[in-house]
């Protein structure tokens, strides 16, 4: 994955277990506008399946994830 854009806003979910990340990440996608990135920090090792999943059931567009120590950074651009 690409240097993350600065301007993504970003959800704190680690040390969440599973739903939590994909339902944290979701709340705050519904308030934002289509076509803004969203940064989701998450150690739940479900959320490699999870997030994914998510984003093509929501019509988000999943743009990657990258290992950070011990957790993942999961990039969603909101669909619209």
């Amino acid at each position: 994955m690409d240097k993350i854009d600065d301007s993504a806003v970003t959800v704190d979910a680690i040390g969440l277990l599973c739903p939590l990340p994909v339902l944290r990440a979701r709340k705050r996608l519904q308030a934002l506008a289509p076509g803004t990135l969203l940064r989701l920090l998450a150690s739940d090792p479900a959320a490699v399946i999870d997030v994914p999943h998510f984003c093509h059931e929501a019509g988000h567009g999943f743009l990657g994830s990258e290992a950070c120590g011990d957790h993942q950074i999961y990039l969603i651009r909101k669909g619209g």
